[in-house]
């Protein structure tokens, strides 16, 4: 079980980190992505979960990464209980390796914006965006939480992705510094996180997400405040399925009736439902408000 563990150092300093790897194999799967696709799925699963950590209840975070490279856009959703979802425009897109010899998510993601919904339970959202700096997505969400959050942030997203095409190690981590935090432990973490093998390494060698947390602070320490399991679950459903084809109006449907079926194929995790000739017609009676005839 995959879990994401929130955790304190001395001076006040804040870190979340998570293991990912079953989790984004399983987006992955689903999706039938190709590595370059994968390894940005991933990250951007990582980094929604992430973000989670600080959730409670019924509240739940919203990543969209719209830039202009061949991806397209990434979206995932993380609750508050640990439950990830999250897709890929073009999943299919694989491009050479980096110069660096990586997966070159950068050049897939492209430029663009990084948007970050929260919805807390208030009457309005939380929304904050800033510009995608670099496509790599770690560096792009550190500049979004300096920036529209005001929190200085060292962020690490990792996904290795096999030559069969299988993720074999994911995850990640965020060390947040408070704004007023002693100058000296600002340049220790920047210098020791710089100074850290990356996190699909750590991954493969059996770190867990506390050892992660703790890899993360180093000299500072790290007491383990929460832990929680993270999970790729989606939310869709039959009868969600049935509500959207609502929405389109009793006209619609009965379009789609005369085709003797509908199919809806969820874009979060790939379920596909059909709606059949009878289901279709008792959503019909249903929009109308009238009765089925009385056999």
């Amino acid at each position: 079980m995959e879990t994401l563990v929130r955790a304190m150092g001395s001076e006040g300093v804040l870190v979340f980190a998570c293991v990912t790897t079953r989790l984004v194999e399983e987006a992955r799967r689903r999706h039938g992505a190709a590595p370059t696709a994968a390894a940005a799925l991933g990250r951007a699963l990582t980094a929604s979960s992430l973000l989670s950590a600080t959730l409670e209840g019924q509240q739940k975070v919203t990543l969209r990464i719209l830039g202009d490279g061949p991806l397209g856009g990434i979206v995932t959703d993380t609750t508050a209980s640990g439950d990830v979802r999250g897709y890929v425009q073009n999943p299919t897109i694989h491009l050479p390796l980096s110069s660096r010899r990586k997966l070159d998510v950068g050049a897939a993601v492209g430029r663009g914006m990084l948007h970050v919904t929260k919805d807390l339970g208030l009457r309005w959202p939380y929304h904050g965006s800033a510009p995608l700096v670099s496509g790599e997505i770690a560096e792009d969400l550190a500049y979004y939480l300096a920036q529209s959050e005001q929190v200085p942030s060292a962020v690490s997203l990792g996904v290795l992705v096999e030559p069969d095409g299988r993720v074999s190690a994911a995850g990640g981590f965020i060390v947040q510094v408070m704004p007023d935090a002693d100058p000296e432990v600002r340049d220790y973490l920047e210098a020791h996180v710089r100074a850290l093998p990356p996190v699909t390494q750590l991954v493969r060698e059996g770190a867990s997400s506390a050892d992660l947390a703790r890899a993360a602070l180093g000299r500072l320490g790290a007491q383990i405040l929460e832990e929680r399991t993270v999970r790729y679950r989606c939310t869709c459903s039959r009868e969600r399925v049935e509500g959207v084809l609502a929405l389109l109006g009793a006209e619609e449907v009965e379009s789609l009736l005369a085709e003797g079926r509908a199919e809806v194929r969820c874009r979060f995790c790939g379920e596909v439902y059909v709606l059949g000739r009878q289901a279709l017609q008792e959503l019909v009676w249903r929009l109308r408000g009238t009765r089925p005839p009385v056999a």
